[in-house]
């Protein structure tokens, strides 16, 4: 999956807690939110005051906790430990270690594999 797809999934799939989300989804848009967070301070700080900035945050609360919950689903975990992120400094460490692992290959609880069969990763797990 590319940025831009990986953005439009974000999108359209805003309210989507089901399936599975591949780690490049995952990334793309978090690197989608990082660039346009410094883009939307550096338009508040260039007017004078924020108004920007919280409107592109109300935005993106869904979308963000929608693609975070499909990601730990592709890991075959459940979204609720999304809340992880609630508990400073150690939960973003454990969920951040977890967002950089492989999904599970082949079809898991939350649903089939995003990336279709990846017979040379079972394989390595296997061993």
């Amino acid at each position: 999956m590319n940025f831009i797809e990986a953005v439009q999934s974000g999108f359209s799939n805003y309210v989507n807690f089901q399936g599975r989300s591949t780690r490049s989804e995952y990334w793309y848009w978090v690197l989608f939110v990082v660039v346009c967070m410094i883009v939307a301070q550096l338009i508040d700080l260039a007017i004078g005051f924020h108004v920007i900035y919280p409107i592109f945050v109300l935005a993106i609360i869904l979308p963000g906790l929608a693609v975070g919950v499909r990601r730990l689903h592709d890991l075959d975990r459940s979204g609720w430990f999304v809340l992880l992120g609630l508990i400073p400094i150690v939960g973003a460490i454990v969920l951040i270690y977890w967002h950089c692992q492989p999904g599970t290959a082949g079809d898991n609880r939350f649903g089939p594999d995003p990336l279709g069969a990846r017979p040379q990763l079972a394989a390595r797990r296997a061993i």
